[in-house]
């Protein structure tokens, strides 16, 4: 084989090889994967706190819209208070249902929880191409768990529904059509992400004590520049009149002399 042909082989091979890994490339970013339902909340989501959870779904289809979209809440881990936040163009509706065993919140026992919030278009839905993020303020969070699978269903316009049911098992590769997951964070000390009373009284009390000693400070400075200006005064006035009075001597002694 001629030299010629050697690097010619050699050039089709590393153009294959660069179309291969491209080819893999964006098989990877188009992916169904990568375009999944999820949830992730704005700041955090404490244990035994309220937070606002925002729930994205991604329109994965060229021909069709997203008309409907459902979020059931675990049944293991119930939450009594679920606000959706207003969104022009759907339809809500929050579904509860009664609890075998009541939940206690602020004291009150509560027999109800939340099991499913669905979202119906009432326009155009998520169109080709875009995506839509379906916010909730939800709480009491639960205290007994560091996460909680919600599983959502997403209709179509053209009637195709998707499930996203699936739940992620410990050391296996992600399912196919895999349910939304929250993580939850360590609880803070008073279940709502902010400082406690006590904290801000504490603070306050603070920002007062550093108030008053920078006020005595200023004070003390007053009075000691009061008190150095008082002994120049006495200083001046008493070297003007030992002044006047060697002045006044030195006027009888000449005249004596004269």
């Amino acid at each position: 084989m001629s030299v010629t042909s050697v690097m010619s082989t050699k050039k089709t091979s590393r153009v294959a090889a660069v179309a291969a890994v491209t080819g893999t490339a964006v098989l990877a970013v188009c992916s169904p994967a990568f375009a999944h339902v999820s949830v992730q909340p704005e700041g955090t989501a404490a244990k035994g706190g309220y937070a606002v959870i925002d729930f994205k779904v991604p329109n994965e289809r060229d021909d069709a819209s997203t008309a409907k979209v459902e979020v059931n809440f675990p049944a293991d881990h119930p939450i009594a208070s679920v606000m959706p936040q207003p969104m022009a163009g759907w339809k809500i509706e929050v579904t509860k249902s009664k609890l075998a065993k009541p939940l206690e919140m602020h004291d009150e026992k509560i027999d109800q929880a939340v099991t499913k919030v669905t979202w119906t278009a009432e326009d155009k839905g998520i169109e080709p191409g875009y995506f839509q993020k379906f916010p909730l303020s939800v709480g009491a969070l639960p205290e007994n768990t560091d996460e909680l699978v919600f599983k959502a269903v997403q209709t179509y316009s053209n009637k195709e529904v998707v499930r996203w049911i699936e739940v992620q098992q410990e050391g296996q590769d992600e399912p196919e059509n895999p349910a939304p997951v929250l993580a939850l964070s360590a609880a803070t000390d008073d279940h709502h992400g902010s400082a406690t009373a006590e904290d801000t009284a504490e603070e306050t009390s603070a920002k007062t004590e550093t108030t008053a000693s920078g006020d005595s400070a200023s004070a003390g400075g007053s009075d000691t520049t009061a008190r150095v200006l008082g002994v120049v005064g006495i200083v001046v006035g008493a070297a003007g009149v030992a002044y006047g009075v060697l002045a006044g001597r030195r006027r009888s002694t000449t005249g004596t002399e004269a």
